[in-house]
């Protein structure tokens, strides 16, 4: 170990979204709150985005030129400048391009396939370019960052800047894998000649899949959750890329990501009607009382209140609550729903709305202050999911005391422990199977404690809110990694 330097291991955390310049799901969550704690466990972590038109003024107003260059993209030379604002500690560089970037929205654009192959060529030149950028490790996340591990390893390897960049891939939700049409090998990656990065970007449907390739390359692979790792090796969670993680399962790890603690803490949130932490849960009947007041609920402390925050699509496992519903309610339970998302669903919980008067309600609206006083005021999170790589709402609900029943899958599994009637242990209730009954089943056996065991239901409040889902818990388990990548590195 003569020849170790120590030094602080340089990691760019490559992303397309971070709270809170710019977030539509949980990508944001982790790459505004991870860095951080990487800085904080000893690590030199640095972000690069894009930067979009959505971005607030008062950050634009801070960011700082720091570079402009052309980036090569097949037969184009597109313009890049590199803005920089450090915000809680944490340097955050921004691409700028206004051709791809300055629109109304983030995705979901004719040119996706084309703007997010822009900003992974750019992260490369500006590692190239720029001494700030370069890194030990580059750490991209999700299909639109997926083709920097390409590009790194395909036309880079000459740079003395981007030869030893070792490089880690987050695959966050395996359903958006970045998929289109093959001309895009020739005519926007470049790479039409090289067979080794076509056949690896290839999927079996004659289509180039730009997370395949991220898959391929990447010295490590990461997800979410440990469970979620070990489905994505199945074909039924896969999505067609089991084969793959089969194949580098060797390199493939599940992290359990974390919240921000500092953010979602009922001792000191400013959203909620009245602050408590596990030594006075009493309070909490105050926050319940207020939010049925608002909701238009029957303000009533017996009646247990299952709240679900999210977006409404199928993957939550929604279709069982729609049939499970008229059971819940006959039971005397309060339903209270806040999201948005596919418009059968938001009609399906406005019909439930408008039929059961103030035992259920449904807000269709992104509301985040509404948000903390569904956490705060709930007795039950339900989260019957599909499939779910993570979850946050668990996490946040088990801050507040709000006690999570789960569908035994990905992170959901993780993070909630189920309740033994006989030994108290336990962070919430589990059900295994997608089945609507079985769903309605675990409710109400939670509903049963609720009702008949407070002294069980605060017991497990408890053991919620003092389970550590902060990042500095997964910050060191990414350390780890980042040294295992190299080794020459010590702390």
């Amino acid at each position: 170990m003569s020849d170790q330097v120590t030094r602080k291991i340089k990691i760019l955390f490559a992303a397309t979204e971070a709270v809170p310049f710019v977030k539509t799901g949980g990508l944001g969550d982790v790459a505004g709150s991870l860095p951080r704690s990487l800085n904080a466990a000893g690590a030199e972590c640095s972000v690069i985005l894009p930067k979009y038109a959505s971005i607030p003024e008062e950050y634009q107003e801070k960011m700082t030129h720091i570079a402009d260059f052309y980036v090569p993209l097949a037969w184009r030379s597109v313009y890049c400048g590199i803005e920089k604002l450090t915000y809680q500690g944490v340097d955050f560089y921004f691409v700028d391009n206004e051709a791809y970037f300055k629109r109304d929205g983030i995705y979901g654009y004719y040119d996706d396939g084309e703007r997010f192959a822009f900003f992974s060529k750019a992260i490369c030149e500006a590692i190239e370019k720029l001494p700030e950028l370069q890194c030990d490790v580059l750490h991209c996340n999700d299909w639109q960052t997926a083709l920097a591990t390409v590009f790194l390893r395909e036309f880079y390897q000459g740079s003395e800047a981007c030869r030893h960049v070792k490089t880690v891939f987050t695959v966050h939700n395996v359903k958006f894998q970045g998929q289109y049409n093959d001309k895009v090998l020739e005519d926007v990656l470049g790479l039409a000649d090289n067979p080794t990065a076509s056949s690896q970007l290839y999927n079996g449907y004659g289509t180039i899949d730009y997370m395949k390739g991220a898959l391929c390359y990447s010295d490590v692979i990461t997800t979410v959750s440990p469970s979620y790792a070990n489905e994505l090796q199945m074909p039924f969670y896969g999505e067609g890329l089991d084969d793959i993680f089969r194949r580098r399962s060797l390199q493939l790890r599940g992290i359990l990501n974390g919240i921000d603690t500092d953010l979602w803490n009922p001792a000191t949130d400013k959203l909620i009607e009245s602050n408590y932490d596990e030594d006075s849960l009493d309070r909490k009947a105050q926050d319940k009382a207020a939010l049925q007041r608002e909701l238009g609920l029957a303000e009533d402390p017996a009646r247990p209140l299952i709240v679900m925050i999210g977006r409404l699509t199928n993957q939550k496992g929604l279709g069982l609550v729609r049939y499970a519903m008229n059971h819940l309610m006959e039971r005397g339970t309060q339903v209270a729903i806040l999201g948005t998302g596919d418009k059968d669903q938001e009609d399906a919980f406005k019909y439930f709305d408008w039929t059961y008067g103030d035992q259920m309600v449904a807000r269709i609206a992104f509301d985040n202050a509404l948000s903390h006083r569904m956490y705060a005021g709930g007795d039950i999170l339900l989260m019957p999911s599909e499939f779910e790589p993570c979850g946050l709402s668990q996490m946040i609900a088990m801050r507040y005391g709000t006690l999570p029943v789960v569908r035994e899958t990905g992170g959901l599994q993780d993070s909630v422990v189920a309740y033994n009637k006989y030994t108290g242990e336990g962070t919430g209730f589990r059900f295994t199977n997608m089945n609507a009954d079985e769903m309605a089943n675990c409710v109400l056996d939670a509903c049963e404690v609720f009702w008949t065991d407070k002294d069980a239901w605060i017991k497990l409040q408890r053991q919620a809110m003092e389970t550590d889902f902060s990042w500095s818990r997964a910050a060191g388990t990414y350390m780890d990694m980042y040294h295992s990548l190299h080794p020459e590195i010590g702390r």
